[in-house]
C-alpha cells in the first residue's frame, strides 16, 4: 500500500462502486478484496470490509462502513476530459447507473460519491484569468454536464 491512500466510506458496496470505476475509468483496477475476520458494527465476519482500488491511476480504499456516514460534495473524485465525447462518456456512465446530474460539471454515482467530470478546455480557461476566464465562468455556471464548444466560444469572444 502506499504512503497516501485515499479512503472513501461506503454503505455496504465499496466492491461493486470499485468494479464499476475499474470498468469505467483508464488506469483504473481492483486490487485486493477484504473480508471482516469477525463480525462489526454494520456486518457480520466473511462479509467484504474494503477493498484497495485505482481510480486513473489514485490509489483508493472502499470501506463498508455502514450507514452512520454519508458522502457530501466535500470529497470528489475530479477527473480531466480532453473532447466532449470523453465528458459524454464518463458522464452518461455515472449518471446513467443510478447517479445524478448536478451544477457545473458535478455528478454523483449511485453510492453517493461525487464527481467533476471537467474538461480540460474550462480548467485552461480559468486558468488564464481576466476575461478568458470571466467568460467561461459564466458559462458554466449555466451548465449540468459540461459543453465544451460553449466553452470555446466564451473564451473566443474574450478575444
Amino acid at each position: 500500500m502506499t504512503k497516501n491512500t485515499i479512503c472513501v466510506w461506503y454503505e455496504k458496496d465499496a466492491e461493486e462502486a470499485a468494479n464499476f470505476y475499474a470498468a469505467t475509468f483508464p488506469d483504473s483496477r481492483v486490487e485486493a478484496v477484504h473480508f471482516a475476520p469477525a463480525d462489526f458494527p454494520s456486518g457480520k465476519k466473511g462479509q467484504v470490509i474494503t477493498v484497495e482500488f485505482t481510480v486513473v491511476g489514485v490509489p483508493c480504499v472502499g470501506l463498508n462502513g455502514g450507514p452512520i456516514f454519508r458522502q457530501t460534495e466535500a470529497f470528489s473524485f475530479q477527473i480531466s476530459t480532453e473532447s466532449q465525447e470523453e465528458t459524454d462518456r464518463y458522464w452518461n456512465a455515472i449518471v446513467g447507473n443510478g447517479g445524478a446530474e448536478s451544477a457545473c460539471g458535478w455528478c454523483k454515482d449511485k453510492w453517493g460519491v461525487n464527481w467533476q467530470i471537467t474538461p480540460k478546455v474550462l480548467t485552461d480557461a480559468l486558468a488564464a484569468g481576466g476575461q478568458k476566464a470571466k467568460n467561461a465562468f459564466e458559462a458554466m455556471m449555466t451548465m449540468h454536464k459540461i459543453d465544451v464548444a460553449a466553452i470555446e466560444a466564451a473564451v473566443s469572444r474574450a478575444g
